[in-house]
């Protein structure tokens, strides 16, 4: 098992405020690295239900507390694998105080408002733990590969990210962002997969195709805003994802490392609870 210090070396280096912005490079991570696997399959799942009994507690404190919030943020290229993280890896937590908001195109109303404007009003509540499954990342990736917008919005909403996030970490919010991190092929099969299954068919959108004629392009993208956006209050991590359980592992590591953190404790006891008797 890697040690704590591991997690690091997957972590996207912390944006210098520099002018021209320096693309992450994503090919330094190989997405069917396994640093965080116990070298089986069955091992791995073993290791995800403990972790996942760790993160129920530490859940529950946050809820109790209703003082601190948490924000996962999910983005990765189709089939990188964003629900079947959330199933996965809280498979074992209370869904009291656990709230998922998977974003799609923005309606004709949101449209009509700035890019964060339906973002913010999704934001975790004080004791609330909250799942991006994609963000407003949506809102600068795709535009910028269809090139619905230039250069210089991208850098402009990239700025407004990172105010963004940071009124959030300023305001109480643990912010933890993940990148999924799939190899061109391991895409292939996957949507292969999702054609070949009559059961998978509602999961299958021929749009997919269309944008995995632009895989490069939007790997590019993805690392500009990973560079773009990285920050000590809400750090960019990539995840190599070829290998679900792995996948699974890791974010669950990542996740449990940043609640212990947090020093979570259960609010204290109420005086004038005490020596009451229930009849």
């Amino acid at each position: 098992m890697a040690k704590n210090t591991d997690l690091d070396d997957f972590r996207v280096p912390f944006f210098d405020g520099g002018k021209k912005l320096k693309p992450f490079d994503l090919s330094s991570v190989d997405p069917s690295a396994k640093p965080f696997s116990t070298g089986t399959k069955d091992g791995d799942r073993a290791r995800l239900a403990e972790i996942g009994a760790q993160l129920d507690d530490l859940q529950e404190r946050l809820h109790a507390q209703r003082h601190q919030r948490v924000l996962l943020v999910l983005q990765g290229m189709d089939t990188s694998g964003k629900d079947g993280t959330v199933r996965a890896v809280f498979h074992d937590v209370d869904p009291l105080g656990l709230r998922i908001v998977p974003f799609r195109a923005p309606s004709e109303r949101e449209a009509a408002h700035d890019f964060l404007w339906r973002v913010h009003a999704q934001a975790p509540m004080a004791g609330e733990f909250a799942i991006f499954n994609r963000s407003h990342y949506e809102d600068v990736l795709v535009p910028r590969v269809l090139k619905q917008i230039d250069a210089d919005e991208c850098e402009r909403r990239y700025r407004h990210i990172r105010d963004f996030e940071a009124l959030m970490a300023d305001t109480g919010t643990t912010i933890v962002k993940c990148f999924l991190h799939i190899s061109k092929d391991e895409q292939r099969e996957r949507l292969q997969a999702r054609i070949d299954d009559p059961t998978k068919h509602w999961k299958f959108d021929v749009s997919d195709l269309e944008a995995r004629k632009l895989w490069d392009h939007y790997q590019h993208a993805y690392a500009v805003a990973l560079g773009a956006t990285s920050t000590d209050y809400a750090p960019w991590y990539v995840i190599p994802g070829n290998s679900k359980t792995h996948r699974n592992v890791m974010v669950a590591e990542l996740l449990l490392r940043t609640m212990q953190g947090m020093k979570l404790e259960f609010p204290p006891a109420k005086e004038s609870l005490k020596g009451i008797k229930v009849e």
